[in-house]
């Protein structure tokens, strides 16, 4: 499936379309969730549904698309603060927070393409380039753990985005366990508090007990 990143540029009318559809895709998952129809998203956008499928074959399509656009515009600027920093643990882990505020404020955009994850991995190459730079960099300078590679971080942050899952849309509820990933990869504990504990939606423990 051709990404978002390979698409060929377009013309300016079709682009401002293409812009507003994204933009209404956004408004829409968040407002109606991951089963909203293609039509309504048209009909948000303001153009023709021939002119949805025409940029996008498919809603995963779509999704991809919107999702590289909330990455490039909130994540691509720490990545490259985090590569132009001298602190390279402190990169990464600013870049995986920022990975993560778009994975909560955009939930219903990733519930679309559950159980698909292997294709978030086309928009988030870039991403994992730079994480796996940082890493060796952190290691070099003795801040993070050696016996560290970046298949354990890409799943360390699969797991993250998973989490999201359990947690309520846009919320900062992913602070905590980020925390402690932090502790985990360092060689040395920060010493700070873990950030507040927050409630699984839906989930009473003291009613499990």
């Amino acid at each position: 499936m051709e990404q978002p990143s390979e698409r060929k540029p377009l013309r300016a009318d079709a682009a401002r379309n293409v812009d507003k559809i994204i933009t209404a895709a956004r408004q829409c998952f968040r407002e109606h969730g991951p089963e909203v129809p293609l039509q309504t998203i048209a009909a948000t956008a303001g153009v023709g549904p021939a002119t949805l499928f025409r940029n996008f074959a498919d809603k995963e399509q779509l999704v991809l698309a919107a999702l590289s656009r909330e990455l490039r515009q909130h994540a691509d600027p720490v990545a490259q603060a985090a590569l132009d920093g001298m602190d390279a643990a402190e990169g990464l882990i600013n870049l995986i927070d920022s990975v993560m505020r778009v994975a909560s404020d955009e939930a219903n955009l990733l519930s679309a393409v559950a159980g698909r994850r292997v294709l978030l991995v086309g928009i988030t190459r870039g991403l994992i380039d730079t994480m796996a730079t940082l890493l060796e960099r952190g290691q070099g300078q003795g801040s993070l753990r050696r016996d560290i590679t970046i298949e354990d971080m890409v799943r360390l942050v699969a797991m993250l985005i998973g989490a999201v899952d359990t947690m309520e849309p846009g919320s900062e509820a992913w602070k905590r366990p980020l925390a402690l990933v932090e502790d985990a990869i360092r060689t040395e504990r920060p010493s700070r508090p873990l950030p507040a504990q927050s409630d699984i939606p839906g989930v009473s423990f003291s009613e499990a007990v």
